[in-house]
C-alpha cells in the first residue's frame, strides 16, 4: 500500500467516526430531547389549565365552610323524632286560629334518607278559603321544614243543594310532609363526614 492510499483510508476513517457518532449518539439523543421537551410543554399547559380552574373557583375552603354552615342551618330546622308531635300540635293550632277544622289525619309510612326522615301525612281540612290561605301563609313562616303536595280543593256544597256550611267554605285534601332528624342516622353520618 502506498502512502497515498493510506491517506485516503485515514481521511475516510476520520470522516466515518463523526458520521457514526452523529448517527448512533446524537440522533437518538436529539429525538429523546424532543420527546422530553414535548412532555414538558404538555405538563406546562396542564398546569396552566389547573391554575385557571383554581382561579375561577376562588377560595375553595371558604366555599366549603359556607356550604357546611348552610347544611347546619337546614339541619337546625329539622326537629328530632320526639319533637314531631309538638310540630303537629303547632300545625293544628295554626289551623284552629284560621277557623279550619281538621277532619282527618292519616299517617303514611316514613321515608328515610341519609340524614333526615320524611313523615308524610294525609290531611283533610274544612273551613273558609281565606282561613286556608292564611293557614298556608303561616305554615310557610314556621321555623321547621314542611312540604305540601297533592293538594285538592273542593267546595263544601254542590250547586242546587242546601248545606249547613257557609258559602266560601272548602274541603282541602293534601299531603303534608314533615322532615325530622333521625338521631342515629344523623350521628353516623356526622361521624363519617368528620373523617
Amino acid at each position: 500500500m502506498n502512502s497515498h492510499t493510506r491517506q485516503i483510508i485515514y481521511v475516510l476513517v476520520l470522516l466515518t467516526v463523526p458520521l457514526a457518532a452523529w448517527y448512533f449518539v446524537f440522533v437518538p439523543r436529539n429525538s429523546e430531547i424532543d420527546r422530553t421537551n414535548q412532555a414538558i410543554e404538555e405538563r406546562e399547559s396542564q398546569l396552566k389549565k389547573i391554575n385557571e380552574v383554581i382561579a375561577t373557583l376562588g377560595d375553595l375552603e371558604k366555599a366549603v365552610q359556607e356550604g357546611e354552615a348552610a347544611i347546619k342551618r337546614v339541619e337546625a330546622k329539622l326537629p328530632s323524632r320526639r319533637d314531631v308531635e309538638s310540630m303537629l300540635e303547632q300545625l293544628w293550632q295554626v289551623a284552629r286560629r284560621n277557623d279550619l277544622t281538621v277532619k282527618s289525619v292519616k299517617t303514611l309510612p316514613a321515608v328515610s334518607s341519609t340524614v333526615y326522615r320524611e313523615l308524610p301525612l294525609q290531611v283533610q281540612l274544612i273551613g273558609p278559603f281565606e282561613g286556608y290561605y292564611r293557614f298556608l301563609l303561616e305554615l310557610e313562616t314556621l321555623p321547621r321544614i314542611t312540604r305540601i303536595f297533592n293538594m285538592q280543593l273542593k267546595r263544601t256544597q254542590s250547586e242546587g243543594s242546601r248545606s249547613e256550611e257557609e258559602p266560601g267554605h272548602i274541603i282541602a285534601d293534601f299531603e303534608l310532609s314533615i322532615y325530622f332528624a333521625d338521631e342515629a342516622t344523623a350521628l353516623a353520618w356526622n361521624q363519617e363526614s368528620a373523617r
